[in-house]
């Protein structure tokens, strides 16, 4: 996590190989970080004032507990300024950078955001609700608040994205009896008959071979009734049942999803996903990511979404009930569910 983080400039959004950190994840680095600088200002306070205060050396106890505060505030600060970390934000997985560069801000900024942050914090904590309240309205969805606007920085989510394992179906496995085989009697060509001429003897069970493109295959199946007069036996053509499964999105586009579909503003396949269908949405505030997630029909038939570690996330809504995506979880979808992908949004259609 000490290597530079690429991101665009601050008028822009980051990439999708960037995550901007989640509000409660920070929240959580905040209170971790709060908990062990007042914690150590509280600790002194109390020597402070049983080893001076009470003993009449009031202005010098106010004094050590004054400088206590400063130089905790101030090594935090320096901490965040030189590494992005704190101890907080180390334990959750997040680090502050600047949004030009990607590298930390430097002591300067770190000092100006640190103080803005203590001084929110004097009114009963009402300034830092104001603070994180900004960042949850932040038009540009990077949840920077006032504070972060004023010294141009970010907080990012610097652990790793989940990877998406594709599970493919080997399909069932044939058994093959080898004692059936033993005792099933010896087939006996007439005489003066050509064996290349007798036609084999119709399987039970019609097979079908594989093919990428399911809903055009076609197989034959052969008749085990009498053959024609022409010494051929009769064929019969069936058509392998079509996907049954849709996507409409907000912009008009309409996809059936007979293949593994990757959606985002430029979707990529990944390694072994060359077959998938790309669909690329444009996005005017860039919330959509290069790659944002991607639907495909199970083995059972059930049409699956997942989220491929996308920046804003993506919400299922489902009979006007939201419930936000987890990256990397697959989740399953019904006829009229709706995924809201960044500005974009996708129906799921029942098709047939």
């Amino acid at each position: 996590m000490s290597g530079p983080v690429s991101l665009e400039p601050a008028s822009a959004l980051v990439e999708g190989d960037v995550r901007v950190a989640d509000p409660d994840r920070r929240f959580y680095a905040f209170a971790t970080d709060r908990l062990i600088g007042w914690g150590i200002d509280l600790g002194v306070a109390a020597l402070a004032t049983h080893f001076l205060i009470s003993r009449g050396h009031v202005l010098l106890g106010v004094l050590v507990i004054v400088v206590t505060v400063l130089v905790v505030g101030g090594t935090f600060a320096l901490l965040a300024g030189a590494t992005g970390l704190t101890p907080g934000k180390s334990l959750l997985g997040l680090r502050l950078v600047h949004t030009g560069t990607g590298e930390p801000i430097g002591a300067g900024p770190a000092m100006l955001r640190t103080f803005v942050l203590g001084v929110a914090a004097v009114p009963f904590g009402f300034g830092l609700a104001a603070l994180a309240w900004t960042a949850l309205a932040d038009v540009t969805r990077m949840r920077r608040g006032w504070h972060d606007h004023l010294v141009s920085s970010i907080v990012v989510d610097t652990r790793p994205v989940p990877v998406v394992v594709e599970v493919v179906d080997a399909g069932p496995r044939h058994v093959v009896n080898l004692t059936a085989m033993r005792l099933l009697p010896a087939r006996h060509t007439p005489p003066g008959t050509d064996p290349a001429s007798v036609p084999a003897r119709a399987s039970s069970r019609p097979r079908h071979a594989a093919s990428p493109d399911a809903a055009t295959e076609r197989t034959t199946v052969r008749d085990s009734g009498p053959a024609a007069g022409d010494g051929t036996e009769p064929t019969v053509a069936v058509s392998l049942p079509a996907s049954t499964w849709g996507l409409a999105f907000d912009t008009g586009e309409r996809v059936v999803v007979d293949t593994l579909v990757l959606i985002g503003r430029r979707p990529e396949p990944r390694t072994g996903e060359q077959a998938a269908r790309l669909v690329a949405l444009p996005s005017a505030d860039l919330s959509v990511s290069k790659t944002h997630a991607q639907v495909v029909v199970a083995a059972d038939g059930a049409l699956v979404v997942t989220d491929r570690g996308s920046t804003n996330g993506s919400t299922l809504v489902r009979k006007g009930m939201p419930r936000p995506l987890t990256a990397g979880r697959p989740a399953t979808l019904l006829d009229g569910d709706v995924v809201t992908l960044g500005d974009r949004t996708m129906t799921v259609v029942k098709l047939g």
